[in-house]
């Protein structure tokens, strides 16, 4: 049997950081201990934190990969390689790659990337090329046309577990400010003022016409499935009340503070963006993470449009003011994420558990990772 023990470190555990030793067998923590070891072939941490690797349910990162510059369609399987060492990188051991269903962009070549992507990352799991568990998350824009057929022909591949359900449309959630809809777009997309018009009453009269029906269709699918279900952007008691009837597991990102306390009261785990706590507040103009560690009303974290803000978030949250405690801010981004979608071998420090770990040192209060193991083996 394949043995490591690693001594030595701070371990974060479910409620407190102890000083110990770690020991995985064949890619399975197998024990812990509050003494150091004496085996000459420990590992030591000299010190540093062991932590268990981050879980991320939604990050856009992948599609930089596949598509680096407008119109720039990258070689797939060392895109999907190239993200996938990003993810180790930045300590994400379980990753729920996001890719986007319905673009509102009709030359966009996200639509064109979709299943390209979807099966990418399903061969280089199935090859053992990749370094970290990868699994899919599929958006579903539910304004657009097409949302639903193109959600139907991807709803049974073997890798996704999570699905979401958007609408951008303008005046409402992300973009209740029509004036900040039009000044994202149309910048977006290089529009005159009377394409942004044109786009906006489609983009309206596509919502009226197909957002209840595609979400209600969706939902219905994911519940025969088993697949874990997530709302986005709710920013009224009406959108979180909808939200409940469909089931929804996760509340990504409410844009406002009585979405946020409403989700987290119906038992969806709230979600919010680990670069609005690194950055200080939502760019969109958003309520921000630190108001609701504040409300204590924060569960997950993601690195949503940046892996590595994921780690530093973390440590962030643990040294806000009243704030969350190291172990209850690392389970924001490790076992809540992964309880949300079901996965209950992971997440933790514990017996029994996939051996997922992060090395993290401190410098100059700045986490900094040194190693990282998934199921066992160090991917970085």
């Amino acid at each position: 049997m394949s043995e490591q023990i690693l001594t030595h470190a701070r371990l974060v555990l479910d409620d407190e950081v102890v000083s110990g030793s770690l020991v995985i067998r064949d890619g399975m923590i197998v024990g812990i201990d509050t003494a150091p070891s004496q085996l000459s072939a420990a590992i030591d941490c000299d010190g540093d934190y062991l932590l268990p690797g981050l879980v991320e349910l939604h990050t856009d990162n992948m599609e930089k990969y596949f598509q680096p510059r407008p119109r720039v369609a990258w070689p797939s399987r060392q895109a999907a390689l190239a993200h996938d060492a990003q993810m180790a990188a930045s300590g994400i051991t379980t990753v729920f790659d996001a890719v986007s269903i319905g673009d509102v962009n009709k030359d966009g070549m996200r639509h064109l990337a979709l299943h390209e992507m979807c099966t990418a990352i399903g061969d280089i799991v199935d090859d053992g090329l990749a370094r970290v568990d990868h699994r899919l998350h599929l958006r579903c824009e539910v304004s657009q046309p097409e949302t639903l057929r193109r959600f139907q022909e991807l709803a049974d591949l073997p890798l996704l577990g999570l699905v979401s359900l958007m609408d951008h449309a303008p005046g409402q959630r992300q973009f209740a400010s029509f004036d900040a809809y039009r000044t994202y777009y149309q910048g977006k997309y290089g529009l005159d003022d009377a394409e942004l018009e044109a786009f906006v009453a489609e983009q309206l009269a596509n919502s009226r016409r197909y957002s209840a029906e595609h979400r209600q269709a969706i939902a219905g699918e994911c519940h025969k499935r088993g697949l874990a279900l997530a709302s986005h952007d709710d920013a009224t008691l009406e959108h979180v009340a909808e939200s409940r009837e469909y089931g929804t597991r996760v509340a990504e990102f409410p844009t406002t503070r009585e979405a946020a306390e409403a989700s987290h009261r119906a038992g969806m785990a709230v979600m919010m963006g680990a670069p609005n706590v690194v950055r200080g507040g939502s760019h969109s103009g958003n309520i921000a993470a630190a108001t609701l560690v504040e409300l204590d009303v924060l569960d997950i974290l993601s690195s949503d449009y940046y892996p590595a803000a994921l780690l530093d978030a973390v440590f962030r949250v643990a040294r806000m003011e009243g704030g969350y405690t190291l172990p209850r801010a690392v389970a924001t981004a490790a076992r809540q994420p992964a309880e949300a979608v079901g996965l209950t071998d992971r997440g933790r420090l514990a017996p029994g558990l996939r051996a997922d770990l992060l090395r993290v040192r401190l410098i100059d209060g700045h986490p900094m990772l040194q190693r990282a193991w998934s199921r066992g083996r160090q991917v970085h």
